[in-house]
């Protein structure tokens, strides 16, 4: 039969049984003492929090101060029973606790305030060097005094350092600068760790470069009062309008004409570099209007609304001095006067032929156009050979192809090679106008001969020879030359 293990046999069951009594007895009796690292602080306060005016009062009682492993309250939620001070701080972010528990890097009491260190031990333990100050929103790591020595907490939280007061920040800096400090105070206010952090995220450090609104060109040298105007916080410094409009109204020449983007044209080197796109206006700038300075058109500042017809620029240059109206466009282009494209098909008298070639001055002469003849004798002078008969439709004969050879037989209805000399001068059947003819300067046979051989055949009317002979021939259609 094998023995029990020695902590399960009756007398080892029975001592432990004892032990647990007495541990028990000891606690009733001395509350936690016999467990105890160390004595509580015994550093009595002005008032009682709790029922006692220091830990040490609490008679050792453990569960004053700690909680029960199982239990959902914290050893905070025990520190808050008592110091309800504290409590009320925690809802103030300007305080100290406030802004340390919201910043969620401490959530806790113990970091800070440690216990079981002595009777006369603090309560409170700050390590400069190991305080995470940059939980309360302001970071000591570039903060040191005129002489180059580190900051103790007294130097700006005073005896109490559950608080600060932003005054303490313009009573050291008065003291560095008052003149910027005063200018700073009107531009900005009087709370200063509304913007700043002692790291200069928002101060003389500030990297603009990195916002939607980079210094450049004018605006680098101006100082942060210039556009963040009466700027009391950091919302207010992001919330700063950053169209050019809203710090320039009251800079604006064009009196609002060309509505609030300033940047359409203007750069942030200076107001004259205008770098105006004139294609995205209803007057694109091509040929010689390029190179005209702004003021030549757009003449006292006037911009939106300048008329856009060639004739308000240009009417004391027009050579026809108003006859064609005021649609310079019409003939010209801003190449330049002499690059004109009149489309003579859209008149009266379209031009074919020889007149292509010809030049406008030839036809329009003194620079008169509108009002110009159209007929061919206003321009070509009749031919001595024509002898004043052929009147003054030249293109009844000519057309403007060339004036030889003259297609007059288009609408000769007689035969133009009729008789044995083939094809005879006009004035041999027309002596005296084309308008009449006479077949007897060829047919001698005599008025008298011609008249009775008529009446023989019963014909009385034969002064119109052509009605009875349209193709000369004495008996038509068969083939009979008279």
């Amino acid at each position: 039969m094998s023995k029990p293990l020695g902590c399960l046999s009756r007398s080892g069951m029975v001592t432990a049984l004892l032990v647990l009594i007495v541990m028990v007895a000891v606690w009733l009796i001395w509350g936690g003492s016999l467990f105890s690292p160390g004595p509580l602080n015994a550093q009595a306060g002005v008032e009682p929090l709790g029922g006692v005016y220091s830990h040490a009062e609490t008679g050792g009682r453990c569960s004053a101060c700690h909680v029960a492993p199982w239990s959902s309250e914290t050893m905070a939620d025990r520190c808050l029973r008592c110091h309800t001070d504290v409590v009320t701080q925690l809802q103030d972010p300007t305080s100290l606790h406030g802004l340390m528990m919201s910043s969620g890097e401490i959530s806790s009491c113990l970091p800070c305030h440690d216990e079981h260190r002595g009777s006369d031990a603090s309560l409170t333990v700050l390590d400069p060097d190991t305080f995470p100050h940059e939980a309360t929103g302001y970071s000591l790591a570039a903060h040191e005094k005129e002489d180059g020595s580190a900051l103790a907490c007294t130097d700006c939280h005073g005896e109490d350092l559950a608080h600060f007061d932003s005054i303490r920040c313009a009573d050291c800096h008065r003291d560095l600068d008052a003149s910027v400090m005063e200018a700073h105070d009107r531009a900005f206010g009087p709370d200063c760790l509304a913007c700043h952090d002692g790291i200069d995220t928002y101060g003389a450090a500030f990297d603009h470069s990195v916002t939607a609104f980079p210094l450049e060109g004018s605006h680098a040298p101006l100082a942060c009062a210039g556009c963040h105007q009466q700027a009391a916080a950091i919302a207010d410094l992001q919330g700063t309008p950053q169209d050019c409009f809203a710090c320039h109204q009251d800079d604006d020449a064009h009196a609002g004409r060309y509505g609030q983007d300033c940047a359409a044209c203007h750069s942030a080197q200076g107001w004259e570099q205008v770098t105006i796109d004139h294609d995205q206006t209803g007057f694109p700038l091509v040929g010689l209007h390029v190179d005209v300075a702004c003021e030549d058109c757009h003449r006292d500042n006037v911009y939106q609304g300048t008329p856009l017809e060639c004739v308000a620029c240009h009417q004391a240059d027009d050579a026809h001095d108003g006859q064609f109206g005021s649609d310079c466009g019409a003939c010209h282009t801003a190449e330049g006067w002499e690059q004109a494209t009149f489309d003579h098909t859209q008149t009266a008298f379209p031009l074919t032929g020889a007149h292509l070639e010809t030049a406008c001055a030839q036809c329009h002469l003194d620079g008169v156009y509108q009002g110009t003849p159209q007929e061919c004798g206003a321009c070509h002078e009749e031919p001595a050979f024509h002898r004043g008969l052929l009147g003054s439709d030249c293109a009844s004969c000519h057309d403007t192809a060339a004036w030889s050879p003259a297609r007059y037989d288009r609408l000769h209805t007689f035969p133009i090679n009729h008789g044995e000399r083939g094809a005879s001068p006009c004035q041999t059947c027309h002596p005296d106008t084309l308008s009449t003819y006479t077949c007897y300067e060829c047919h001698e046979h005599g008025q008298a001969e011609t008249a009775s051989k008529h009446r023989e055949e019963g014909i009385t009317d034969f002064e119109d020879c052509v009605r009875c002979h349209p193709t000369g021939r004495e008996e038509e259609g068969e083939g009979g030359d008279d």
